[in-house]
């Protein structure tokens, strides 16, 4: 089990004044970043970059999030210590483990098996305790359904039908929609039972949502 040092902490510090400098502003997201060792996440030789504000490979053709993006995902996602929240794409369990900071109803799947049986190991070793799956996320988790928030970690070309039909009134929806190799990030925020509103902020690149609701999915 790695150690987290006055150093690591010291670098966290300068991290999250870093992103309130980019502008997030809630301070339970800032707090949350402060609080989750990134450095666990990499390996040893990596530990200088596991604090810049930069995405890294994981492996499987994926990436852990650049700190910036994960704060600014979270912050649109408004929440709350009673939420219950859908996270579609485990990864490496670094995002997960920042909600968990600010409410203990995170659900989240992983469409990758190797990613998904890593990301339960690490769960395991720190004490982390996330409902977590294996399987084709684009689709929500309706066994679990409803959702106060959903957030989705890759890029879809559309808003899956199936996640905003899982979100509670009042609930919401932050996915990064858009081509390949851009996406706007989206806020869809379900107003009343068959009412919705869309956001539209700035751009982002994230690796491609996969699923039968993913890039040959029905649109939103």
């Amino acid at each position: 089990m790695q150690t987290d040092s006055y150093r690591h902490r010291g670098m966290r510090r300068a991290l999250v004044n870093h992103l309130r400098e980019k502008g997030i502003r809630d301070e339970r997201v800032l707090a949350a970043i402060g609080a989750v060792p990134r450095h666990f996440f990499f390996e040893k030789a990596f530990l200088e970059q596991a604090y810049q504000d930069k995405a890294f490979p994981i492996g499987e053709g994926q990436t852990i999030s650049q700190p910036y993006t994960v704060a600014f995902q979270s912050e649109l996602l408004q929440l709350k210590p009673t939420d219950k929240v859908l996270e579609i794409g485990t990864g490496s369990g670094y995002q997960c483990s920042v909600l968990l900071q600010i409410t203990p109803h995170v659900y989240t799947i992983e469409y990758n098996r190797a990613l998904y049986e890593k990301a339960l190991l690490f769960f395991k070793k720190y004490g982390l305790k996330p409902h977590a799956f294996h399987g084709d996320g684009s689709l929500g988790l309706l066994q679990h359904a409803p959702y106060d928030k959903i957030i989705v970690t890759a890029g879809a070309p559309g808003v899956p039908k199936a996640l905003v039909q899982q979100l509670n009134v009042g609930g919401c929806l932050v996915i990064p929609v858009g081509s390949e190799s851009s996406q706007k990030m989206v806020r869809i925020t379900r107003v009343e039972e068959n009412e919705f509103t869309k956001e539209e902020f700035t751009s982002f690149k994230f690796v491609p949502l996969l699923g039968k609701s993913g890039w040959e999915s029905e649109r939103f």
